[in-house]
């Protein structure tokens, strides 16, 4: 979390929608986005205060996903699971960060579970609100879905990235299992 952002408690001469459109247009948001458009974008979107220990995405959740959410104050705890009951948390989004602009493009189940992890402000963007935005201010619009594709674009080149890394350490260690069994049954190791 950048300590530089704006918070809505620390900078009271921005109100509420301009704080909102700041934080909009942060690296860990929607940095292509101008400040301009953001101010138009953030009258579509509603705030909403999240208590903390509140659970208010959870993975696999397949209703009400069709929106993003801007954490405008606050800490959230973003938690993938490993297939068993417990889940590991990937990261902590503090304020600036945008949270399920997939569920606002496609709708589909969640993919993470998010929990404030202390009271939180946040802005939603809904699909509904997304469609008239487009509506009314078509070229904003345009602009706002090419910035959440780029930020998306961005996340998978970084996932591919660490997926190449994941995959040479995996093959690194198979050799090397395979160089210490081979030792310890004496059988030669064939490459």
């Amino acid at each position: 979390m950048d300590s530089t952002l704006p918070s809505m408690f620390e900078n009271p001469e921005l109100g509420p929608e301009a704080l909102a459109a700041h934080l909009l247009v942060t690296r860990s948001a929607l940095d292509e986005l101008k400040l301009a458009d953001a101010v138009k974008v953030v009258r579509y979107m509603r705030p909403k205060r999240v208590k903390a220990g509140t659970v208010f995405i959870r993975e696999g959740e397949a209703e009400r996903s069709d929106f993003m959410l801007l954490v405008l104050d606050g800490d959230v705890a973003v938690e993938g699971g490993q297939g068993g009951a417990e889940n590991i948390v990937v990261s902590v989004q503090g304020p600036g960060s945008l949270i399920g602009e997939l569920g606002l493009i496609d709708g589909a189940p969640r993919s993470a579970t998010c929990t404030a992890i202390t009271d939180v402000s946040v802005a939603i963007l809904s699909r509904a609100a997304m469609m008239r935005l487009l509506q009314a201010e078509p070229r904003v619009g345009a602009r706002l879905a090419l910035a959440i594709a780029k930020r998306t674009a961005d996340h998978l080149r970084e996932t591919t990235r660490k997926l190449k890394t994941f995959a040479q350490m995996n093959k690194a260690l198979q050799q090397e299992l395979h160089v210490v069994m081979n030792n310890r049954t004496g059988i030669p190791r064939q490459d």
